[in-house]
């Protein structure tokens, strides 16, 4: 498994605690190809206990994730993980900041004018307040 690089360094548990997630760059080495997405470092489930609903939160698949992207996951499949570069951008303060930056990012690399990235499509939601300063 390749390693999450942050300026330049391997990404520690230790450094996350103070964010909600990422804004990320998957590189693939071979065939030169980007992909830019998003992911949280903690997921919120609702379970029955005691026939009440209970919301518990728990880590997320972050470390071992390769993105949403049907076509990147069979080349990291057929190519192996090993010819791949994963890069967070952003590191994220809340989940409305992780939107915003995820799709300007996308904007800016134009993703979807060009060949040289999976992303196929964008969709987000994000309201001015999402964005904590």
């Amino acid at each position: 498994m390749t390693v999450w690089l942050y300026e330049n360094e391997e990404v520690r548990k230790e450094q996350i605690e103070d964010y909600v997630g990422f804004v990320y760059l998957i590189e693939n080495l071979i065939a030169n190809k980007k992909y830019i997405g998003k992911k949280l470092f903690r997921k919120t489930r609702t379970k029955k206990v005691n026939g009440r609903r209970k919301k518990t939160v728990a880590a997320s698949d972050w470390q071992e994730y390769y993105g949403s992207n049907k076509d990147l996951l069979e080349d990291v499949k057929s190519l192996g993980p090993e010819n791949f570069k994963r890069t967070i951008l952003h590191m994220c303060k809340s989940k409305g900041e992780c939107n915003y930056l995820e799709l300007k990012e996308q904007i800016l690399r134009e993703v979807l004018e060009t060949d040289e990235y999976y992303n196929t499509w964008i969709f987000v939601r994000v309201h001015k307040a999402h964005l904590k300063k």
